[in-house]
């Protein structure tokens, strides 16, 4: 009995394996636009998919953040400077992007983009602290969202919208677990829309401190699962980047309150996190 239950269970693994391994073909001809390119996630996501020959349309928020990545990357790659919280500069990227697609629509669209500070107790707080923080990491990736979806929609593409533990255990103050909470609950009701053809991927990763020496520098486990979703011909609608994530906060997030509460209190469970040297917008 035991026997047949552990070869059932090997067989399902090796099936889910199999089905995720397989990758799209003449990925050469998608564009993907990502935002927040300055460095971190986005930088090396955009390094990454140049590498892997996808067309990558990148905005930084700065002019400096744009050239360097210029020098680092092909032609394939091209650069614009965006913040997210302008909505005419969205609106101008979205002409840009058309410019550059053409008949062919887009791809992918990450929406990377994101501020953590101010974090801070509630109490030390403004309203303008909770606002800054909200503009960026969730009304300005709707309003980038809604501004590309016909072109998403024309390619019948993917949304890879990056989230956190934090939209599912709001331990800090400040306006950063309420923008991720915003993304989740966005990221739900779009894909229950009417826009049956397009695929979104919620991305969760452990929260950015600002800590450097506490980091953890392995942020590829991020950008992996990024561009698996963008590149998979059977992407997860999920993603759980590390195993801290999967095998604690996760796990935390379904216990009851009382309980996570006392868990999160405990200093072991604020272990080091995916970080950057800069978050960008």
């Amino acid at each position: 009995m035991w026997l047949l239950l552990l070869v059932l269970v090997g067989m399902i693994l090796l099936y889910r394996w199999y089905r995720q391994s397989q990758i799209l073909e003449n990925l050469s001809d998608k564009y993907v636009f990502i935002t927040g390119c300055d460095t971190g996630f986005g930088n090396l996501l955009a390094r990454q998919l140049d590498k892997r020959g996808m067309k990558v349309l990148a905005a930084c928020l700065t002019d400096k953040g744009a050239e360097n990545l210029k020098k680092e990357t092909s032609s394939r790659v091209q650069t614009m400077v965006l913040d997210v919280t302008d909505s005419k500069g969205v609106r101008s990227a979205a002409d840009w992007i058309e410019q550059n697609v053409k008949g062919e629509g887009l791809w992918g669209l990450v929406n990377n983009a994101g501020i953590s500070i101010p974090t801070a107790p509630n109490g030390w707080l403004n309203k303008d602290d909770f606002v800054k923080v909200l503009n960026v990491n969730l009304l300005g990736m709707i309003d980038v969202t809604l501004n590309l979806l016909p072109l998403i929609m024309r390619a019948r593409g993917r949304i890879i919208n990056v989230s956190s533990v934090m939209g599912r255990l709001s331990f800090v103050g400040g306006g950063y677990p309420i923008s991720r909470f915003g993304v989740e609950a966005f990221s739900d009701s779009m894909s229950k829309s009417i826009y049956f053809d397009i695929r979104f991927a919620i991305l969760d990763c452990r929260f950015i401190q600002y800590k450097l020496s506490r980091c953890n520098p392995h942020i590829t486990q991020v950008t992996d699962c990024m561009e698996h979703a963008l590149t998979a011909v059977y992407p997860w609608t999920r993603y759980s980047a590390g195993w801290i994530t999967k095998l604690f906060y996760l796990p935390v997030s379904y216990l009851p309150t009382f309980m996570s509460d006392c868990l999160l209190a405990h200093p072991l469970s604020k272990p080091p996190c995916f970080c950057s040297s800069n978050t960008s917008t």
